[in-house]
C-alpha cells in the first residue's frame, strides 16, 4: 500500500512535465526544476513532531513573467511537493527573487501560499498538525547555473500557518534540485 502514494505521484508529476512542457513551447513557462527532498527535517525551522516519511518529489515552475527588483529578478513559481511514503503533501504558489552572478552561482528566496493534505488538528501522531489548510509557503535555494539551461542547486522550504492558529507545528523539507530554463 506505501507505493500507491508515490505511483500517484509519480503520475501527477509526468502529467505536470507534459503540460508545462506544452506551456515552456509557448513562452510561459521560464524554468522546470524537479528534485528530491529530506522531508520535515528536524531541527530547521519546524520542530515538534515529526513525519516518518524519507523523501518527497519537488516540481516547480517559474513562469515568465517578470519584475527586476534590488539587481535580482522576481517571478512567479508554481509548484509542488510531494510526500512518497503518504505523508503530507502540499502544492504551492510563490512570488521567487533570484539574484544570479556572472559565476553561475544564484540565489533565490520566496513568499507564497500553500495548501496541504495533512491535518489541521492533532488527531494522528505520526503526522503534523498544521493548524490551517492554507499555509504560508517560503522556499530558499542556491546553487550553480552549467549553461544558459542546466542548474543545480541546494533548495530549503518551509510550510507554517505563522501561528494565526493554535496549533503550528510547521514541516520543513530539503534537498537537491535540477533545473532546465528555457
Amino acid at each position: 500500500m506505501r507505493c500507491k502514494p508515490l505511483l500517484s505521484g509519480l503520475a501527477g508529476l509526468m502529467m505536470a512535465t507534459a503540460l508545462a512542457s506544452t506551456a515552456a513551447a509557448d513562452g510561459f513557462v521560464h524554468e522546470l526544476k524537479f528534485g528530491i527532498l529530506a522531508h520535515d527535517v528536524p531541527d530547521l525551522w519546524s520542530g515538534f513532531s515529526i513525519e516518518s516519511d524519507p523523501v518527497a518529489i519537488n516540481v516547480e515552475a517559474l513562469l515568465s513573467p517578470s519584475v527586476m527588483f534590488l539587481g535580482g529578478t522576481i517571478r512567479p513559481a508554481i509548484g509542488g511537493s510531494i510526500a512518497t511514503g503518504g505523508g503530507t503533501s502540499t502544492a504551492y504558489i510563490d512570488a521567487r527573487w533570484t539574484i544570479e552572478a556572472p559565476s553561475g552561482v544564484f540565489f533565490s528566496l520566496g513568499l507564497g501560499a500553500a495548501v496541504h493534505n495533512g491535518q489541521t488538528e492533532l488527531d494522528d501522531l505520526d503526522k503534523k498538525a498544521l493548524g490551517t489548510r492554507l499555509l504560508f509557503h517560503i522556499p530558499a535555494e542556491m546553487g550553480f547555473r552549467f549553461d544558459n539551461h542546466n542548474s543545480v542547486s541546494v533548495y530549503f522550504e518551509h510550510h507554517s500557518n505563522a501561528n494565526t492558529s493554535d496549533i503550528n507545528e510547521g514541516l520543513d523539507r530539503l534537498g537537491v534540485r535540477y533545473g532546465y530554463r528555457f
